[in-house]
């Protein structure tokens, strides 16, 4: 794949393949649900100018290792892809310092992540998570100053709130530091809260959002149908099967994914590339048909019809205060007049009287 988007806002590009390949699922270690050496190395293969993802504690550092494994024996193809990992996950049992966000763990865990990839640099290096024990001023002078050795070019913020990520993303630009430059969130059909703080928030700045899970732990690949058992025991017991809602939106998934000629998970994909800003799904698979089925997203053009039904189906309760920022808040600032394209209706208590004060 070429690369079809650009990572980064006014004065940060990264550009970077329509879909990151998710590595979660490489290595048969405990703790992972993922795949053999050999068919790790089989997807690698069948990805071409690939976006690499994965973190220090998947399969418990196999996931690394066999991606520097797998690059080392074919020199000069590391610096032709764009490759990320996470920091943040402790792999020292009884030690408190052995993960987290402070200084020390993360240049320790840089360290750790650049061996086992067997490469001196990182594309991308991600916060896996919010450390609320360190102070996020630590942490972003410890990205910025690894920037600056070259050790990692580009950083951005995983599952973290989205005051902790504005205010760390305020702090770096008053200070002069690497700003964040990419979101990695949960983001599908079925999981569309990120909505409510965080894709706004990285649309105003110019970051990108990086969705993991975009089927929803398989629940859009379209193997799930209503009573149809599903024999991944292993997952289910994990993760559960769809709730009622979800089938509703797995069904017009399906639906629309048949009218196309095409599968459930393409049609998931694609939605999330249709979204507003750069959006660039992170695909796992476990078997190299599972990645054929996900790239199969890159085909396929949902008309507006389309993107409006699953707009629709799929459409999620957001926390307060997002409910008052859409029709109510058009309606109180407007009073039924059309500003810049967006109608209102004129709040009620003013039809009563026209009088003012």
């Amino acid at each position: 794949m070429t690369g079809d988007g650009q990572v980064g806002g006014h004065h940060e590009a990264l550009r970077v393949s329509p879909f990151a390949l998710g590595a979660m699922t490489f290595g048969e270690d405990p703790g992972g649900a993922g795949c053999s050496v050999e068919e790790s190395e089989k997807i690698l293969a069948t990805y071409l100018d690939l976006g690499v993802d994965t973190a220090n504690f998947y399969t418990n550092g196999h996931s690394e290792k066999i991606l520097g494994d797998w690059f080392a024996a074919r020199p000069g193809r590391r610096d032709h892809v764009v490759l990320a990992s996470k920091f943040f996950g402790n792999l020292y049992p009884g030690d408190p310092n052995g993960g987290g966000a402070g200084r020390s763990s993360i240049i320790a865990q840089l360290d750790e992540t650049l061996r086992r990839l067997r490469t001196d640099y990182l594309d991308l290096y991600w916060l896996h998570n919010w450390d609320r024990r360190t102070p996020i001023e630590e942490t972003l002078r410890t990205l910025d100053d690894l920037v600056r050795a070259g050790k990692i070019r580009y950083i951005g913020f995983s599952n973290t709130p989205g005051w902790v990520t504005a205010q760390a993303q305020t702090t770096a630009l008053l200070k002069g530091w690497t700003p964040l430059i990419a979101l990695q969130v949960e983001y599908s059909l079925l999981a569309r809260t990120v909505e409510g703080e965080l894709a706004p928030l990285a649309l105003d700045q110019g970051m990108a959002l990086v969705p993991w899970s975009p089927l929803k732990n398989g629940f859009l690949s379209g193997k799930y149908r209503r009573d149809t058992q599903v024999t991944d025991s292993a997952r289910t017991a994990f993760v559960g099967g769809p709730s009622e809602d979800e089938f509703t939106v797995i069904d017009t998934v399906a639906a629309i994914a048949d009218e196309l000629g095409t599968t459930s998970a393409a049609v998931s994909l694609a939605w999330l590339r249709a979204r507003e800003g750069t959006v660039v799904p992170i695909i796992g698979a476990r078997r190299v048909d599972h990645l054929a089925d996900n790239i199969a997203g890159l085909e396929v053009t949902l008309t507006p019809e389309h993107l409006h039904t699953l707009d629709e189906v799929s459409a999620p309760t957001l926390s307060y205060p997002a409910p008052m920022h859409g029709a109510l808040r058009a309606m109180l600032q407007f009073a039924g007049t059309t500003v810049d394209g967006e109608a209102s209706t004129v709040y009620p208590p003013l039809l009563q009287s026209a009088v003012r004060y």
